[in-house]
C-alpha cells in the first residue's frame, strides 16, 4: 500500500486511508522523511480519521515520525483520531502529551499556518 504525500504550501498532508500493517508503517516513515528533505517541508498534518485499528508496533512508529520528524525541522499536527485508535493507545500507556492533535485536516493546517507565523516573527 502506497500512502499519497501531498505538499500544500510549505506543508505536507498524509492521508492515511487505511489500518497499517507493519510494513506499508515502516515504508510511510522513509516516504515522509524523505518528503521533508527533498520539499524542505516545515509541517505535515498526518489525517488517521480512516484509520480504526492501531497495535503497539504501528503507534511506536506513529511516535517516531513525530519525533523524527521534528528532529528534521517540520512540526507534526495529528488529526481525525477515531475514539477507538484514542481508548487504544491509552490503554497501551502511549504517550501523546507532546504530539499536537486536531479534531481535523482544516484545523491542523490551520494549527500549522499559524505555528509557522509564529516562527517567521
Amino acid at each position: 500500500m502506497s500512502i499519497p504525500i501531498l505538499k500544500v504550501n510549505d506543508s505536507l498532508l498524509v492521508s492515511i486511508q487505511e489500518d497499517l500493517d507493519d510494513q506499508s508503517a515502516i515504508q510511510l516513515q522513509e516516504d515522509i522523511l524523505k518528503k521533508i528533505q527533498s520539499t524542505n517541508a516545515r509541517g505535515i498534518v498526518m489525517d488517521l480519521s480512516l484509520v480504526n485499528l492501531v497495535d503497539s508496533f504501528i503507534a511506536k512508529i506513529l511516535v517516531d515520525i513525530v519525533n523524527m520528524s521534528d528532529l528534521m525541522g517540520a512540526r507534526v499536527i495529528v488529526t481525525g483520531v477515531q475514539p477507538l485508535v484514542a481508548i487504544t493507545l491509552n490503554e497501551m500507556g502511549i504517550s501523546m502529551k507532546n504530539i499536537s492533535t486536531a479534531i481535523d485536516v482544516e484545523k491542523g493546517l490551520e494549527s500549522l499556518k499559524e505555528h509557522n507565523g509564529r516562527l517567521q516573527k
